[in-house]
């Protein structure tokens, strides 16, 4: 109710979800992803994948409407071994959002007044739910802090999100990835990109990841050819490119994970009804 609630009176249009796609995010090369395998089926003589994100559906659709946001079903089945990690689904949800024209500190300030205010809307109305689990409502102080990925490797180490996490008492950025294509590099450092995730404390590690996007064509085939993608999932997504994509940037909200740490569960399952955890039996 607040997330929809908050997109809703900072001015953005929320549309439907995708749950079927020519082109879906590939969640390559980020070294991060353990998605085993994107889900196709054929209908009507056509290949359609299952959504993994909406992103490439929200840089098509920002471009007419400005400001948007899904509350959005996502499908990556990961491997079994995810299940060790407390945090990962194979199906869950995101609040999906796009602002056309942004940068990344557009996002950060967007994002810090929406934990601000979920600290406030819980307090207000979910009291008695918090006492009843014996927990305290966090309460979320931005402006968070932000560092490079760079920085973090070389203070924490390889594993330096978990160790990172557990050495903050309030969540914080990590800037600079090398993931997707569709994630833009700086174009004032090679090597370097605009993508972020904010990462929760306490050990709960990642919460959100999004970007400033790359929106010319030519930058796009390129990343795809480089990233030795399969050109034919995308035929589609490069018409638009094509025919001319906006600068934007955005990002998604693991609604699962926000409620894992808000209740300080130790394992995701324990926050969602129909569990669909890598490694774990389906429950119906």
């Amino acid at each position: 109710m607040y997330t929809v609630r908050f997109f809703h009176d900072s001015g953005f249009t929320q549309l439907m979800p995708v749950m079927l796609g020519k082109s879906v995010d590939p969640l390559g090369p980020d070294p991060g992803s353990s998605v085993v395998k994107i889900p196709e089926i054929e209908y009507q003589g056509e290949k359609l994948r299952l959504t993994t994100s909406m992103i490439l559906h929200k840089q098509v659709a920002v471009k007419g409407i400005g400001r948007i946001f899904i509350m959005s079903p996502n499908i990556r089945l990961e491997r079994a071994e995810r299940k060790e990690s407390g945090r990962h689904l194979f199906e869950f949800t995101q609040a999906d959002f796009e602002m056309s024209g942004a940068k990344k500190d557009d996002v950060f300030g967007l994002l810090e007044d929406y934990y601000r205010g979920l600290s406030e809307f819980l307090a207000r109305e979910a009291s008695e739910e918090f006492e009843a689990l014996g927990i305290g409502i966090f309460e979320f102080k931005p402006p968070f802090k932000r560092y490079t990925t760079h920085e973090l490797f070389d203070k924490y180490g390889e594993d330096w999100e978990r160790q990172a996490s557990l050495a903050h008492d309030q969540p914080f950025w990590a800037i600079c990835y090398k993931r997707e294509f569709y994630d833009k590099e700086d174009p004032k450092e090679e090597g370097h990109f605009l993508n972020y995730d904010l990462i929760y404390p306490e050990g709960f590690g990642e919460g959100i990841s999004g970007a400033e996007r790359e929106h010319e064509f030519e930058v796009i085939h390129r990343k795809i050819k480089r990233d030795k993608l399969d050109l034919s999932p995308y035929a589609t997504y490069l018409k638009f490119a094509k025919a001319g994509l906006i600068p934007s940037a955005g990002a998604g909200i693991g609604m699962e994970r926000l409620a894992r740490f808000l209740s300080k569960s130790k394992h995701i399952s324990e926050v969602t009804l129909f569990r669909r955890v890598p490694g774990m039996p389906v429950d119906i």
